[in-house]
C-alpha cells in the first residue's frame, strides 16, 4: 500500500492530490505550516478519514521533520513560497526559503526505508526566459531549453528557485519525477487568481453591471484538477515517470481571458458587459503545454471540458465561501500550491 507524506499539504494542488490518493487507498500524511493553506473545513473533514492525519510543521526548519515517520513510500513536495505579492516584495525569501525547504525534502525523501518515489512540482514560468529572449515552441514541450530572465528582477525568483529545485531531483540519487503545472483550477484554490477572483466579482456585481477583465487578448489553456491530480497521480506511480520531467494542463483549444470570462458569466447566471481592462505587466500573451510526452508515459489525457470544469468549481465557491462569507465561523479556502 502506497504511504504518502504530502508537503504544502493544506494549499490547494497538495490537499486535491491527497484527497485523491487516500480514495484510492493510499495512507496520506498532510503537513503544512498553516501560512498560506487554511485549515478549513474541507481539511478537518480529511483528518477524520482512517488512514489519514493532519500534520503541523514548518518545512524551513528540518527539525520539524525529526518526529515524522521513516516509512514512506512517496513523498510529494509540494510546499513553496508562492503568489505573486510574494514574489515581488520578497524575492530574497521566495529564493532563499524554497531551495531550503526543497533541500530539507530531499533530505527527508534520503531518509525513507522503502521510498519509490519524489515528486517535485517546478512551475511554466521556467519557460518564460526562453519564451522572452528566444524562439519558444507553443504548445510547448517539456524538451525546449531553459533561459532565466534578468537577475535583478523579482519575478526571476520563482522561476530560479524551480529551476534550481529541478536541478537538485537530477542530482539527488532520488527516484524522482518533476511535473510542471499549467493553468491548473477547480475548488479551494483561493481567491487570487483569474478563474475564483472572476467569479467572486461576476457574483457579487449588480446585474447588468460591468466586469472589468485584464489581458482579455491572452491565451491560456486551463486544466480541472481532478484531471491535473490524476495525472500527478499516474507519473509517481508509473515506470516511464520515473526520472522525468512533464508537463500536467490539457492540450485543448487555447481560450482567451476574455473567452474565460464570458464562460463564468453564462454559468455564474450574471449578464454583465466585459469591460477590458490593461494588459497585467509581466503576464505571457500565450501559455499552452504540449501534451505528448506526459499522455504516453501515464496513459491518462484530461478530458473535463472547460465549461463542466467552471461549473463544478463555482458550485463550491458558491455553496463554501460566496454565501458563506457572512456566516459565524466562516473559514478562508486554503490557498497554497
Amino acid at each position: 500500500m502506497i504511504k504518502a507524506l504530502i508537503t504544502g499539504g493544506a494549499g490547494f494542488l497538495g490537499f486535491a492530490l491527497g484527497g485523491h490518493l487516500h480514495d484510492r487507498g493510499a495512507e496520506v500524511h498532510l503537513l503544512d505550516d498553516f501560512s498560506r493553506g487554511s485549515r478549513d473545513p474541507a481539511l478537518e473533514r480529511f483528518a477524520t478519514r482512517p488512514r489519514a492525519r493532519v500534520l503541523t510543521g514548518d518545512l524551513r526548519d528540518p527539525a520539524s521533520l525529526a518526529s515524522l515517520d521513516r516509512d514512506y513510500t512517496h513523498v510529494y513536495h509540494m510546499a513553496a513560497i508562492i503568489g505573486v505579492a510574494n514574489v515581488l516584495q520578497r524575492p530574497d525569501a521566495v529564493l532563499r526559503e524554497n531551495v531550503a525547504m526543497h533541500s530539507h525534502a530531499l533530505d527527508f525523501a534520503h531518509s525513507q526505508a522503502r521510498l519509490q518515489r519524489f515528486l517535485f512540482p517546478s512551475t511554466s514560468e521556467v519557460y518564460a526566459g526562453t519564451l522572452r529572449y528566444f524562439d519558444l515552441a507553443i504548445p510547448t514541450p517539456e524538451s525546449v531549453p531553459l533561459a532565466i530572465t534578468d537577475l535583478s528582477e523579482a519575478r526571476t525568483s520563482y522561476m530560479l528557485s524551480k529551476i534550481y529545485g529541478e536541478a537538485m531531483c537530477h542530482h539527488s540519487g532520488l527516484p524522482f519525477t518533476i511535473i510542471r503545472p499549467h493553468n491548473v483550477y477547480g475548488p479551494r484554490m483561493g481567491l487570487q487568481h483569474v478563474v475564483p477572483e472572476l467569479m467572486q466579482r461576476a457574483y457579487r456585481a449588480e446585474t447588468g453591471g460591468v466586469l472589468q477583465v485584464f489581458s482579455v487578448d491572452h491565451t491560456r489553456t486551463f486544466c480541472y484538477v481532478d484531471d491535473a491530480v490524476e495525472l500527478t497521480r499516474r507519473l509517481t506511480e508509473a515506470p516511464a515517470g520515473l526520472g522525468g520531467t512533464f508537463n500536467v494542463g490539457t492540450a485543448t483549444r487555447e481560450l482567451t481571458i476574455r473567452e474565460v470570462a464570458e464562460t463564468i458569466l453564462r454559468v455564474v447566471g450574471k449578464p454583465l458587459t466585459i469591460l477590458p481592462g490593461p494588459t497585467t505587466a509581466g503576464s505571457p500573451s500565450r501559455r499552452a503545454p504540449d501534451m505528448t510526452h506526459a499522455v504516453e508515459a501515464s496513459g491518462f489525457a484530461p478530458a473535463i471540458e472547460f465549461e463542466d470544469g467552471i461549473r463544478r468549481t463555482f458550485d463550491w465557491y458558491r455553496r463554501e465561501v460566496f454565501d458563506a462569507a457572512t456566516a459565524p465561523g466562516a473559514v478562508r479556502p486554503g490557498g497554497g500550491a
